[in-house]
């Protein structure tokens, strides 16, 4: 059983090729880098609109701000202020205390005061610029801190000035290794946990914490394109929540003014949260009262916190398919939007079809990004669209260019089957007779008067066949009939209609034996019925002009057994293939054709065969059952 006719594969090539060629631009667009800035809009959106999650009350978040420097009255904070920060903080035994501001060089007041407090606080971590910035320039760390209380706090922009990435080792100037203040602050809570820091199992360049493998940031991670992966750097999956962690003043802890157990065995990063002090960054994917800007030191707690609920939590960090995985997914979505092109009838099914496959792949896209999967979504929902919506344009052209030939060639073989079944078989009988010389003077100017009215009578019945309206159908010359009628009661008129013709078969016909019950279960179309009344006319006028000495005509239409049957019989000689004209061949020929594209509508079958020891039946059956699936033909 074939699978495709060839007129369906030629079809399906009209979009094949220019379907191909926009998959292959917009693979080529992302392999340049051009869909880059679209796919990180796509992640950030994805991820500010996640389910909101809780508050990690692991991390405390001391925030330096307006009132606080304003209480103090200058800026920056002087080395006093911070050392008895430090201490207060220190007397609530939290697990790691993160300060993320700059001390390179005295701040006076205090100074003495801040080295003391980093030599009795050896929970502290500082920070430094291991990698120096577009003027060459670095920072130093507190002079006063051990190395191994010093991480970095280096971040990575994108190419839109928005941070995405962190990194958490690399090398500095001078070759030594160094890590970020996030990686240090991580494994120092995760150590209370006993859990270590290694090199990872699968990617011996990755972090791991445990069973957990940070997993790298490549050149190509997701939506990048020959992006900076230099060092170890992650994709920060940002917590989504209005409020992700606590935030408390510097004045709250000075005065006392807080809970003891938000800082005891916790997290605590000190920042600036001080919109005069410009630590502000650009994040979009965290859902903020000012969209798009974020203090420095809360993306430090959104990667620090992203580290312990991956290892301590299972929450998810963000990966991605290998590259061959993401065009093949980019390259199916470009194929399901020919297949929508190709099976979609109307501009507005195409839209709606074309609407609901780009919702459920942002959708799914979506629902993958929740489970810490970034997939491309941009480059397959724009393949997907364009190849749906513009390759359509090339099988609606085909479909209405084919439609205009089918009416054509309709009103062809409309025209010759009426100069056929009546001024032909006229002009036949005259030259019959003539050569015979039945005919007196008066006999041939009557007929032939008579074959001058039918030929006359031609154009009259084309012109109304073109101007027809879908619920009629003419047949003969005189007969109009409203298709919206019971189809058994429009048989029968074409039936009577047909039988009234001058063939000279019928002339013979003795006994008719006739049937029309009700077959319009399932409905038929106004395109079935018509293509029925042409069924049935054919079949007669074949009679007529062929079943030599026929007495016995039986026409039956009928549904019996859950099947629709409509059969014509005859029992005259009819003419054998060797012995008929070459016109009544292609007659013959074409009237088959149709009566076969018919059977294949209603999804049935088609037959004309000869009875033993003489006549000819033409049958037409298709299933009740089948009928209810038409529209699937």
């Amino acid at each position: 059983m074939r699978l495709f006719t060839q007129e369906e594969i030629q079809s399906w090539r009209v979009g094949l090729m220019p379907g191909l060629v926009l998959i292959g631009l917009v693979i080529l667009f992302r392999l340049t880098g051009s869909l880059q800035s679209l796919e990180w809009i796509a992640l950030d959106s994805f991820l500010r609109w996640r389910p909101e999650e809780s508050i990690d009350k692991r991390i405390l978040i001391v925030g330096i701000n307006e009132e606080d420097i304003r209480g103090i009255g200058t800026y920056p904070i002087p080395d006093r202020d911070l050392a008895s920060l430090l201490r207060k903080l220190a007397t609530y035994n939290p697990r790691a205390i993160g300060l993320d501001i700059v001390r390179d060089l005295p701040v006076e007041p205090g100074y003495t005061e801040l080295v003391a407090a980093f030599k009795a606080i050896k929970t502290v971590i500082g920070i430094e610029k291991a990698l120096p910035d577009q003027y060459g320039n670095t920072i130093n760390p507190p002079p006063t801190l051990p190395p191994e209380q010093i991480g970095f706090a280096d971040g990575i922009l994108d190419a839109d000035g928005h941070i995405r990435r962190s990194l958490l080792g690399t090398y500095n100037l001078e070759g030594e290794y160094k890590f970020s203040l996030a990686i240090l602050l991580a494994k120092a809570y995760l150590s209370k946990e006993g859990i270590s820091l290694t090199n990872g199992t699968y990617d011996p360049i990755a972090m791991q914490f445990g069973t957990t493998e940070l997993t790298r940031f490549r050149p190509n991670s997701g939506g990048y394109v020959r992006a900076d992966a230099k060092g170890n750097q992650i994709l920060i999956n940002f917590r989504s929540a209005r409020e992700p962690f606590r935030i408390v003043s510097l004045n709250d802890i000075q005065t006392g003014n807080i809970d003891p157990s938000w800082i005891r065995d916790r997290i605590v990063l000190i920042g600036i949260t001080s919109h005069g002090a410009k630590d502000i960054v650009n994040v979009s994917a965290i859902p903020n009262s000012i969209p798009g800007l974020v203090f420095g030191v809360e993306v430090l707690a959104h990667t620090v916190s992203q580290i312990i609920s991956a290892a301590l939590n299972g929450r998810p960090l963000l990966r991605v398919w290998p590259d061959s995985w993401e065009y093949i997914w980019i390259i199916v979505w470009g194929f399901l939007g020919i297949s929508l092109a190709r099976l979609t009838k109307t501009p507005l099914q195409n839209l709606l079809s074309v609407s609901v496959a780009g919702i459920s792949l942002v959708a799914l896209s979506y629902l993958l990004l929740i489970w810490g999967w970034w997939i491309p979504v941009v480059p397959a929902c724009l393949v997907l669209t364009v190849n749906a919506i513009s390759i359509n344009a090339f099988y609606l052209y085909q479909q209405t260019l084919k439609s205009r030939i089918n009416e054509r060639q309709y009103m062809i073989d409309y025209t010759f089957d009426i100069i056929h079944n009546g001024p032909l078989q006229t002009l036949a009988r005259i030259l019959s007779c003539t050569q015979d010389q039945d005919l007196s003077n008066d006999q041939l100017r009557s007929q032939l008067e008579q074959l001058n009215q039918e030929l006359r009578a031609v154009y009259e019945s084309v012109r109304r066949e073109t101007l027809t309206q879908d619920s009629s159908i003419h047949i003969g010359i005189d007969l109009d009939l409203d298709l919206e009628q019971p189809t058994h009661e429009i048989l029968y008129e074409v039936y009577s209609n047909t039988l009234a013709l001058n063939f000279p078969c019928f002339e013979t016909i003795q006994v008719k034996i006739i049937k029309f019950d009700p077959i319009d279960s399932p409905p038929l179309s106004i395109e079935q019925k018509r293509g029925l009344c042409r069924f049935m006319e054919e079949a007669l006028c074949n009679v007529g002009k062929y079943a030599k000495g026929v007495t016995r005509l039986k026409v039956t239409c009928t549904q019996t057994e859950g099947m629709n049957i409509i059969r014509i019989q005859d029992n005259g000689l009819g003419i054998s293939s060797s012995s008929q004209p070459n016109k009544y061949k292609r007659s013959g020929g074409r009237g088959t054709k149709q009566a076969k594209a018919l059977a294949r509508q209603l999804g049935g079958s088609f037959k004309r065969s000869s009875l033993s020891p003489k006549g000819r039946v033409c049958e037409l059956t298709w299933s009740v059952a089948k009928g209810r699936f038409w529209f699937l033909n």
